[in-house]
């Protein structure tokens, strides 16, 4: 009986432990919209707009991904197949930092976007989940390869739609 109850006191103590940090990585997701500034000539001016869900090892479930305008770097938007992942940190003030690498290839050409990831996170009354919200992305792009897209690079911000 004595050890039936130490089991149970071990098995409340880590139950205890591990819902003490909301899970925040398969929360995050939703449409977003990237316009991308810099660059120089068919690597310029590229936009697009695109849905994602975030698994849990933190690698992006992209749903829908369109380009606003692609110019001569992308041509073939059913060849397009964009990859990515985030990792992301909710702070004690319920504030959201993190990183995300967002990667477009179609027809030999690839635009990469490093970014950070800033916003606020709803918790549940019971904290075992987490919402972003209010989240912005901002960083780097660079686009390589193709024909007709000449090498380029700039900033970029997305925002949730």
């Amino acid at each position: 009986m004595k050890e039936v109850a130490i089991l149970l006191l071990v098995a409340l103590m880590l139950n205890g432990c591990g819902s003490s940090s909301p899970t925040l990585q398969s929360t995050t997701g939703g449409i977003w919209e990237a316009e991308l500034t810099g660059g120089a000539s068919d690597g310029s001016g590229l936009s697009f707009i695109t849905a994602f869900t975030v698994n849990s090892d933190g690698t992006l479930n992209i749903t829908s991904f369109q380009f606003l305008n692609q110019g001569t770097c992308f041509t073939s938007i059913s060849a397009v197949t964009p990859t990515g992942s985030v990792l992301l940190q909710l702070n004690s003030n319920d504030t959201v930092t993190g990183t995300i690498t967002y990667v477009v290839k179609e027809n030999g050409s690839t635009l990469t976007l490093n970014g950070t990831v800033t916003g606020t996170a709803i918790v549940t009354s019971n904290n075992s989940s987490a919402s972003l919200t209010g989240a912005t992305i901002s960083g780097n792009w660079s686009v390589i390869g193709g024909t007709g897209c000449t090498a380029a690079g700039g900033s970029f911000t997305m925002i949730e739609s």
